[in-house]
């Protein structure tokens, strides 16, 4: 009998809970650990006075950026170590603009790049006329001097919140010319021995339901992809969905629910490296923090869903 894959799915989180956790860094940041309902992170650390979102770990969590923007200021990426046992205080990023600004970094699931937005000159003859992706390549004595990311990306006016595969392919919100910013949608961009050669636009699966679709964070093993978008089905604002990829074709968005989605807008989701954890921002137009909970047992909620009206 041939088992729906939704259904594999399920199962496979569910023998995947049976593993002993193990304590990890982010408990150093944060004692107190969530269950499927969302919980600030790093309160007074992290998540202050101030609006934060779109948090980015190392493989081996002990390095993290995430974006801040003071009152009356700019977004700002902030950069902390894990160092001797404890964590550094929150710090901007060594490479952070002298002109324009930076946001919504990303370290790929290999560790060997870390990605940013950025509306900093493209070079010194070149001022930017828009947001572009930047990236700094990992090497012995620490990152590098960040570069612009190549053609096809540097032609876009707009590339935003770009999150990658372990395969190397990209994902990320743009638009083409002439597009409203509620009209911008998710893009993929498949490495090709060792190169990107085009940019495309995913299909209605991802793309054809509501306004402001972007921020979308694509599984390592592109299994599944959480964004989101506003919809008249939803919570509030922006809500958080997840889509689940089989052999390449992606499934609905699914709604992460009222314990993840509020009146407020949710936004800009990663996944720490270990996959244990979901983080996001929840906010409104002046203040909002990041907020973390327990991915397990959100997938499975939506999978067993899914599931029982199969059957």
């Amino acid at each position: 009998m041939k088992v729906p894959y939704i259904t594999f799915l399920f199962f496979t989180f569910l023998l995947c809970s049976c593993k002993k956790e193990t304590p990890s860094n982010l408990m150093l940041l944060d004692a107190n650990t969530p269950t499927d309902k969302p919980l600030i992170f790093g309160e007074g650390i992290i998540s202050t006075e101030s609006y934060e979102f779109a948090i980015t770990f190392s493989p081996k969590m002990d390095e993290l950026y995430f974006t801040r923007r003071k009152p009356g200021e700019d977004n700002k990426i902030y950069a902390m170590q894990f160092v001797d046992g404890k964590w550094s205080a929150p710090e901007p990023a060594f490479f952070t603009a002298s002109e324009g600004w930076d946001f919504e970094p990303h370290i790929s699931p290999a560790g060997d790049k870390l990605y940013f937005g950025s509306t900093r000159p493209l070079n010194d003859t070149i001022k930017s006329s828009g947001l572009h992706q930047w990236y700094s390549k990992k090497e012995a004595k620490g990152w590098s001097k960040p570069i612009p990311l190549e053609k096809p990306f540097v032609d876009r006016s707009i590339t935003m919140y770009l999150t990658s595969s372990e395969n190397g392919n990209l994902y990320f919100t743009t638009g083409e010319k002439g597009n409203k910013p509620e009209d911008w949608v998710i893009y993929k961009s498949v490495k090709e021995d060792g190169q990107y050669k085009s940019i495309n636009r995913m299909g209605k699966e991802i793309n054809g339901i509501g306004k402001w679709i972007a921020h979308s964070y694509i599984a390592p093993d592109e299994s599944y992809m959480i964004y989101d978008f506003k919809s008249d089905s939803g919570y509030g604002e922006s809500d958080l969905y997840i889509s689940f990829n089989q052999n390449g074709t992606w499934s609905k968005p699914y709604n992460l629910g009222p314990k993840v989605n509020t009146d407020q807008t949710e936004m800009a989701a990663s996944v720490s490296p270990d996959g244990k954890y979901l983080f996001f921002h929840r906010g409104g137009k002046d203040k909002g923090d990041i907020y973390w909970a327990a991915l397990k047992p959100i997938k499975e909620n939506i999978l067993k869903n899914i599931n029982m009206h199969q059957q």
